[in-house]
């Protein structure tokens, strides 16, 4: 059975659009980008520096990174929503035994402002999340990190998330993978990245560890 379950932050516990795009559009604003996609939703889940390498290919995007921040740090951050049910969720998951943690590839200090925010932190033993400098925003990095960090069998370990970073990452280290479909991923995306399991709604996952069906097998 599985000891150790990962969750990813944005789009699985939370829903973060609104802060996020908002930002992103800030930072394209400063960069004089007049033309911007309708739809930013797919930079919800990616590192930062992927999204805006294909956002603003001829501009540095660490630079982008930074305007992206001045907004976000203050404003975006809180511009998020738990998921309903996801209080409850945890609760089930938690009683049922083994440990929860966070791996996000947000950076921690963000990840850990907006869990304290939303009153879940206490959940998790560990909040595993980037530097503000980008180390460990991949999160087959990220992951393999975690991993040593609280000594954990991948073999014992799942990897929950809602886009294909966070199934490939948790392949990456030979952890088992759940795909979620309350976030942005998609379930042909889920399912060609390799997810073992894929959950449809929050409540779902809080049955299948009351029956004690959450497996690493």
């Amino acid at each position: 059975m599985v000891k150790h379950i990962f969750f990813d932050l944005d789009g699985t516990l939370t829903d973060p659009k609104p802060g996020i795009v908002g930002s992103i559009r800030y930072a394209l604003d400063k960069l004089g980008i007049t033309e911007q996609p309708d739809d930013l939703g797919w930079c919800i889940g990616p590192p930062l520096q992927e999204s805006f390498a294909k956002l603003v290919p001829d501009t540095d995007p660490d630079e982008a990174i930074a305007l992206y921040r001045e907004r976000f740090s203050d404003v975006g951050l809180y511009e998020n929503r738990v998921f309903d049910g996801t209080q409850e969720m945890l609760h089930i998951v938690k009683d049922c035994g083994g440990e929860l943690y966070v791996a996000t590839s947000k950076p921690h200090v963000f990840a850990k402002r907006i869990l304290d925010h939303f009153g879940l932190s206490h959940f998790f033993a560990h909040i595993f999340g980037a530097e503000m400098d980008g180390t460990r925003s991949n999160k087959a990095e990220l992951l393999a990190y975690a991993l040593a960090e609280c000594g954990a069998d991948p073999h014992s370990s799942l990897m929950i998330g809602d886009r294909k970073h966070d199934i490939v990452g948790a392949h990456a280290n030979g952890i088992a993978s759940a795909g979620v479909l309350w976030g942005y991923g998609s379930r042909c995306e889920l399912q060609e990245a390799g997810a073992q399991c894929i959950l449809s709604n929050v409540r779902h996952l809080g049955m299948l560890a009351r029956r004690g069906a959450i497996s690493a097998e």
